[in-house]
């Protein structure tokens, strides 16, 4: 198992205290955990990017190009970048510039992301998310790979002999796609040979166990090497304490916290995978994605998650809402002690080892031990 951890920028007022972190503090803290991360071995730090609500994620390239100056070793990478309404000329020039500045540790994700309130903001029909996805990522996916580019399209002007610069560090940097709900970000995963997120974020994991099936049948259909069908899994927010009893006393009120704030959004109810389907904690670590507990437990989980999904990639998200030293603490933690439980029960993976030739240029993983 490889390990990731993701920093979607969440700033909303402490559900608690009422207190903001202001902007230019939660975005040092940003860069802080990345620095830790990359000093403990873990893998990759990845960075949300969101349009709309209480979250600091909106321009994800200039958050990774400092990662890119202030780290050494880690792989950087995006949680998602929101294809749907992006320029993907603006985009191959932002993310080429963040390869060359990390001298060649970019992979980022793509997706058509989870906030609807982005589509109005940016003068986009909601309703043609998915089209704009597939057709931005088919223009993106070759302004990386190729110069002198000509295309046409229904959603932007035509381009003729376009070469978008900087080119990337070391030939096109490797992409996965997020899939959260829908079948499309898979399919398109699919059809191209790409790796694939699950979220595992608000549902059942038989929700997401059904993606991740129709992503590796889909895969092999399409003919493509089958070593590379790689899976990751987000999960429902990490907190580590010395037992599971303590976990989940001390996160209980930032957890029903955040029910209560995602409640004020009133989501249609029929919007799956807006909202959490588990309302209370306990259920929340019993029977949903939630890693909270004591090191031995939480890493039972994430191999229990394995047994559904096959994944190679564990992505983990740790509550913003805490004080740093805290994050940081429980950043060790898992470092220390739950990553090496994990990796002695899982062998090996392909992904960013000797032996995976699609891997970001500039990466190497540290010892799988």
């Amino acid at each position: 198992m490889r390990f990731q951890v993701l920093d979607i920028v969440f700033n909303p007022p402490h559900p608690v205290t009422g207190e903001v972190v202001p902007a230019a503090e939660r975005l040092d803290r940003v860069v802080d955990l990345a620095v830790l991360a990359d000093q403990l071995g873990i893998d990759s730090f990845a960075v949300g990017e969101r349009h709309a609500g209480d979250v600091l994620s909106s321009s994800p390239t200039v958050i990774l190009g400092a990662l890119a100056q202030a780290t050494n070793r880690i792989l950087l990478s995006t949680g998602v970048t929101v294809l749907s309404v992006l320029d993907p000329v603006r985009l191959a020039e932002d993310l080429a510039t963040v390869d060359q500045l990390s001298h060649g540790r970019l992979e980022i994700v793509v997706g058509k992301g989870n906030e609807a309130w982005q589509y109005p903001l940016f003068g986009k029909d909601i309703a043609r998310q998915y089209e704009y996805l597939t057709e931005n990522y088919e223009l993106f996916r070759r302004l990386i790979r190729e110069e002198d580019v000509t295309w046409s399209g229904q959603h932007r002007t035509p381009l003729e002999n376009a070469t978008t610069l900087p080119r990337p560090f070391a030939g096109p940097f490797r992409v996965w796609h997020g899939s959260a709900t829908s079948t499309h970000a898979v399919d398109l995963a699919a059809r191209w040979g790409d790796p694939l997120v699950t979220a595992n974020a608000f549902q059942p994991r038989e929700n997401y166990a059904v993606l991740v099936d129709r992503y590796r049948e889909k895969y092999a259909g399409a003919g493509h090497d089958p070593r590379f069908a790689f899976v990751g899994s987000g999960s429902g927010g990490l907190f580590l304490a010395e037992t599971t009893d303590q976990a989940v006393e001390q996160y209980r009120p930032l957890y029903e916290g955040a029910v209560a704030q995602a409640d004020q959004r009133r989501h249609d109810p029929g919007a799956v995978g807006k909202v959490t389907s588990f309302r209370s904690i306990e259920e929340a670590v019993d029977r949903g994605p939630a890693l909270v507990g004591s090191s031995e437990r939480v890493a039972e989980k994430i191999v229990d998650y394995h047994h559904a999904y096959g994944h190679v990639l564990q992505s983990v998200s740790i509550n913003h809402l805490l004080e740093p030293e805290h994050q940081k603490d429980i950043l060790r933690q898992f470092a220390e002690e739950v990553v090496p439980r994990v990796r002695k029960e899982l062998p090996e993976p392909l992904l960013w080892g000797e032996d995976d030739s699609r891997r970001a240029a500039g990466f190497t993983a540290g010892p799988y031990s």
